[in-house]
């Protein structure tokens, strides 16, 4: 905890020209709090049936592999397969957001006192690259069987390959492509990171605008 942290490096008494610790002990819980707040954010506006479909900017596109030959098949009449299976990999991206939150917040928990001040004095999704930077292994590893999961209750797997082995019959993409789980967790990923700077920016350029006391007090001052 950054608390317990600071309260350990606190010093008996302070000396002239040294930090004032209880004011990094703020910062550091409203930064906190600010991230607490995007993961909420990002977990409520994605983890929804169409949370990633209906945002442009999450919309989950099909593989790589499948994109070179989707105006192929939907020029023999295919196009309701490769709508059909946006729509699913969508769906099954929210799905698996919507059980994320706790792999979230146990990632926040390992924060540096460190890190915190090096966050707030950062660009304005600084605290977002530091999550995505330490953590995506580990969210990856832990956030796959949850994907998995999530395409298996929405019976994604059988329409992917359906439309991969299409394509592959028809010499248009490898059937090793034919595989989905990294796919969609590397994209869900992005997507839960996307939306949580959108929500860190918020808060940097409007800090007095929000109503936690911590995250006021602590992007507030950073902007005097």
């Amino acid at each position: 905890m950054l608390a317990l942290l600071l309260a350990a490096q606190r010093p008996a008494a302070t000396v002239a020209g040294a930090p004032d610790l209880r004011s990094s002990e703020d910062a550091a819980a409203g930064l906190r709090a600010a991230l607490d707040q995007g993961i909420d954010t990002a977990v409520a506006r994605l983890g929804v049936s169409d949370g990633f479909l209906k945002n442009p900017r999450t919309t989950i596109p099909l593989p790589p592999a499948l994109q070179k030959v989707e105006r192929g098949l939907r020029m023999l009449g295919r196009g309701g397969d490769a709508d059909a299976l946006k729509l699913a990999i969508n769906r099954a991206a929210a799905a698996a957001v919507s059980e994320a939150r706790p792999l979230l917040k146990q990632a926040l928990s390992g924060m540096t006192v460190a890190d915190a001040n090096a966050i707030l004095s950062g660009g304005d999704d600084a605290g977002t690259q530091y999550f995505r930077r330490t953590t995506t292994t580990s969210l990856t590893e832990k956030f796959k069987p949850i994907v998995a999961s999530a395409i298996a209750k929405l019976k994604v797997s059988a329409l992917y390959e359906q439309y991969a082995g299409e394509a592959a019959a028809l010499g248009l993409v490898r059937n090793e492509d034919a595989r989905l789980d990294d796919y969609l967790t590397d994209k869900a990923l992005a997507g839960l990171f996307t939306v949580m700077a959108d929500e860190e920016r918020a808060i940097r350029n409007d800090p007095l605008g929000q109503t936690n006391t911590l995250i006021r007090k602590a992007f507030g001052a950073r902007q005097q």
